[in-house]
């Protein structure tokens, strides 16, 4: 999808491709019909990224104030660092807008897909073709409103909060300093109060418009006309609330908004301009002054605008949603117009241009309307099917005799199968290999020879049909990894199966298809990572955590050698398929969920992947698996952050995590223990007792789903959701 972005540091606004965001929980995809530039606060932002660095740190002196405390802590390199990374990003606009509901996440059933909603938010009612909206910041449309107006509703949320703040009565007189898009709702808010209005902006236009729309009088600050009108309207006594709807470096509007209020009257902040109070004028009529945040009670509440949770209504009668609620309702009953406040409706394929004539002064304009191309049904973002794990009634596996030894075949004694696993299992107590089949007769002598094991063979069938077998080892080439793996559940073997456990989705149906037959649900794929005793450890050490995650996972995979098999990609599936099982699997465990979409993107060629998996409650998992890295480096690094916590996995010789307190792993093991040792532990005590297994096949499904859905978002660039089976 396409979304208008802005670099803060070069000033540089583009229309991107960027990923479509996922439907999380406690909210729902919207696709934009209209949006709505904040001719104000927008073109103040897109002016500020214009300047130079020493303006904008004039600009924003809150922003100088924390990076020199940045610098005090961090110091210098590190700070400068970390300003200029942020400075030079990509970051989004708009707050206002109207769409349709495309998608509704779990936990919401108050609007359905196809309904019209206006929705709020600099996070998420951005000038993009999709965005996700969590509950308390979007309200259904009232019937028979025109979305192209419904868009004003958070900018008409924000003018009607600052209007509550000032608690206008019937037959009060007011003044509003700024005549903008947030003033003019405010006239027209005030005139349906039943308040007389008063307007101040420099702009004659500007002026008119306000009068059109049920302002008294209106005139420029420096007029004498205005304190005319002010004496005239209150009998000399001045207006009883003042609104700052104005914006700019000048004191002038505080300074006037003390002159013409009454005794005790209200001044009201609402847009962001300067205010340095004249002390005595404040103080010798007792001023009382008031700042409007925002759209209303909930803004910068994470709880409220994230999580969903509302605000009583016996307590707080107005929040931030039902402000844009009433809003709404307002202009669908015709109590407020915003058509006449409409300059221009653009194409959104001209936001840039749009932008870049309103900062020139070529387009003058108090609303400018983004008008989205109409969206084309069935072009949906694609999905991939977890296919349910059905368990039908067959023939278990014998009964072992009891404290016979575990008696295994190999299918493949390739380089992993002779360097990973059978270490660990020759001359095991209580471990018998039996026998080792390969696809030619020397290739098994030789195992034979090398490997221990008490027979060789090219025949499957035979080892299949072999009731004293008690479990078979598929460690062969990845395109034959499914089809064996479903024969030796058929024949009632329990399986240990290499990654990946099937390179296509039909695959995996096929061997799903045999449990179900069989009902022999005996399986485990070769995800070791997540038996790794120092990963284990440093989970425990962070603990039970309450909120939602981000992890992180740098994979240095490195280029393969030449000749290599892993490059036949035809037969043998992607690299990433072939071995991203691993990655996406301790990313689950760590996260006890399986993931409901997949996101990937790739350098050309996708030698290198950025792949981003979202979980159920709004968690993300990112895999970095690149191939143009140095050696040198480790190869795999992993951070996971939540709840104010950090854990740490440096390559498996060192983990950390950073809470309340500090652990570190307290010394180098001799080696990178990746949990092979402890896998095959847990999967021979599996079959020694017949107990569970040690991954539940459900999450090994999950996780080959979604290893296949990687190659589905490359080549149609779209995230996938992975949809389960009813």
């Amino acid at each position: 999808m396409k979304q208008v972005v802005q670099n803060y540091k070069s000033g540089e606004l583009a229309l991107l491709d960027v990923p479509v965001p996922g439907c999380k929980p406690g909210g729902v995809l919207v696709r934009s019909l209209f949006s709505l530039i904040s001719t104000g606060t927008e073109l103040m932002k897109v002016s500020e990224a214009g300047m130079s660095m020493v303006g904008k740190a004039r600009s924003r002196p809150d922003q100088v104030a924390k990076v020199m405390q940045s610098v005090a802590t961090n110091g210098l390199p590190a700070t400068y660092r970390k300003v200029m990374g942020k400075l030079d990003s990509y970051t989004p606009l708009g707050y206002s807008l109207c769409g349709v509901v495309e998608q509704v996440g779990p936990g919401i059933d108050d609007v359905a897909v196809g309904d019209v909603v206006a929705c709020a938010g600099n996070e998420h009612a951005l000038h993009a073709e999709l965005n996700w909206v969590p509950k308390n910041l979007y309200a259904r449309v009232p019937d028979g409103l025109a979305p192209r107006h419904a868009a004003f509703g958070t900018v008409g949320s924000i003018a009607l909060q600052g209007v509550r703040r000032g608690e206008p009565q019937l037959g009060d007189a007011a003044l509003v300093i700024g005549l903008g898009l947030i003033g003019q709702l405010v006239v027209q808010l005030l005139t349906a109060s039943g308040v007389n209005v008063v307007g101040v902006d420099p702009d004659p236009a500007r002026c008119a418009l306000a009068e059109r729309l049920g302002a008294v009088a209106c005139g420029d600050p420096t007029s004498a006309a205005v304190e005319s009108f002010v004496a005239e309207l209150t009998d000399g006594h001045g207006v009883d609330q003042v609104y700052l709807a104005a914006g700019g470096s000048s004191n002038q509007p505080v300074e006037l908004a003390a002159r013409l209020s009454r005794d005790r009257g209200r001044v009201v902040d609402i847009g962001k301009c300067r205010l340095d109070l004249p002390w005595n004028a404040y103080y010798e009529k007792e001023l009382d002054v008031r700042f409007s945040r925002s759209y209303g009670p909930g803004r910068y509440d994470p709880e409220y605008e994230l999580e969903g949770r509302d605000y009583p209504i016996g307590y707080v009668r107005w929040t931030e949603r039902r402000n844009l609620a009433c809003f709404l309702d307002l202009v669908a009953r015709g109590r407020v117009d915003v058509e006449p406040l409409v300059s221009h409706v653009a194409d959104f394929e001209d936001a840039v241009k749009t932008y870049q004539r309103l900062k020139d002064g070529e387009l003058k304009a108090v609303a400018v309307l983004f008008r989205y191309p109409e969206h084309t049904p069935g072009a949906t973002a694609p999905e991939v099917t977890v296919p349910a794990v059905a368990r039908g009634v067959g023939s278990p596996a014998p009964a072992r005799a009891v404290k016979t030894p575990v008696r295994l075949a190999f299918a493949g004694a390739g380089n992993y199968a002779t360097s990973m696993l059978l270490p660990h299992l020759a001359q095991r107590e209580g471990v018998e290999l039996s026998t080792v089949v390969t696809t030619t007769a020397l290739s098994a002598a030789n195992a034979q020879r090398k490997l221990g094991f008490a027979e060789a063979t090219t025949d499957l069938d035979a080892v299949l049909g072999d009731p004293s077998i008690d479990a078979v080892f598929v460690v062969t080439r990845h395109s034959s990894h499914a089809e064996l793996t479903r024969r030796a559940l058929l024949a009632g073997k329990t399986v240990f199966v290499e990654k990946p456990l099937a390179l296509t989705e039909d695959e995996l149906s096929g061997v799903l298809k045999a449990v179900e037959e069989s009902g022999n649900d005996r399986l485990q794929v070769g995800f070791n990572r997540r038996f790794a005793p120092l990963l284990r450890e440093a989970r425990k050490q962070f603990g039970a955590r309450t909120g939602p995650a981000s992890l992180r996972y740098l994979v240095n995979a490195g280029r393969l050698q030449h000749g290599s098999w892993y490059l036949q990609q035809a037969t043998e599936g992607s690299r990433f398929v072939g071995e991203g099982g691993h990655f996406i699997d301790t990313a689950s465990w760590l996260l006890d969920a399986d993931p409901v979409s997949v996101y990937a993107v790739g350098t050309s060629g996708n030698e290198d992947l950025q792949v981003v998996l979202r979980y159920p409650d709004g968690s993300t998992a990112t895999i970095s698996y690149v191939t143009t890295g140095s050696p040198g480096f480790p190869k795999e690094t992993l951070d996971l952050v939540a709840d104010g916590k950090v854990l740490r996995l440096d390559d498996f010789v060192r983990a950390s995590v950073y809470g309340r307190k500090r652990w570190v792993s307290s010394r180098l093991p001799k080696a990178r223990d990746k949990g092979q040792r402890a896998e095959l532990d847990a999967f021979l005590e599996a079959v020694r007792t017949g107990g569970p297994m040690p991954v539940t096949l459900e999450s090994l499904v999950a996780t080959t789903a979604a290893s296949l859905a990687v190659q589905t978002g490359l080549a149609g660039g779209a995230p996938v959701t992975l949809a389960r089976t009813p």
